[in-house]
């Protein structure tokens, strides 16, 4: 256990050193070819000053991972899923989890499927900004109340708002195509 784990602390530090790029193909890379591409959580500072916060009143988050050459101005946006919770037990649990607490977000989630980077798993979208929206408000993006005997905020229409804004300002504003 702790071996493998002293080999994922390895990677991640290498990661925060060199960035991305050794995952793709740089030729110096001691890592399998087919490693997934591992993409960092990205909080959105100014969204508690917007009531942009998840269930449990934490900054949510997404990871992005930038394109380049055909695909610099194309974007895939990939919002997370989990279910609703529905009632007041199920939310207060649920803020004690990744799906209502950026406290327990993964930092670095691995990149497949339709968020890889690699031509021949991706050709269509490989080489585009794609972001994953992390989910943790309880309702899919589309609540905007709350719950103070609780300690519950339901603010995903807010989420979605500070996190399109935050992507914009990171250049989606000049998407020439963008998927959600």
């Amino acid at each position: 256990f702790w071996a493998s784990r002293f080999i994922f602390l390895a990677f991640v530090g290498r990661v925060a050193a060199e960035g991305f790029e050794f995952l793709i193909g740089n030729g110096s890379s001691s890592l399998p070819a087919d490693a997934p591409l591992m993409v960092g959580l990205t909080l959105i500072q100014g969204a508690a000053s917007k009531g942009a916060v998840c269930l449990d009143g934490t900054l949510p988050g997404y990871h992005l991972h930038r394109g380049y050459g055909s695909g610099a101005n194309s974007w895939l946006i990939q919002l997370e899923g989990g279910g609703w919770c529905n009632n007041v037990k199920s939310c207060i649990y649920r803020k004690t989890t990744h799906r209502g607490s950026s406290n327990y977000f993964e930092k670095v989630i691995p990149f497949t499927g339709i968020l890889s980077n690699r031509a021949q798993d991706n050709p269509d979208f490989f080489n585009w900004n794609r972001a994953k929206i992390r989910y943790c408000d309880g309702a899919s993006f589309a609540g905007d109340g709350e719950d103070t005997a609780a300690g519950l905020q339901f603010r995903g229409q807010r989420i979605w708002e500070a996190t399109m804004e935050d992507l914009i300002s990171k250049g989606m504003r000049y998407a020439d195509n963008v998927i959600i």
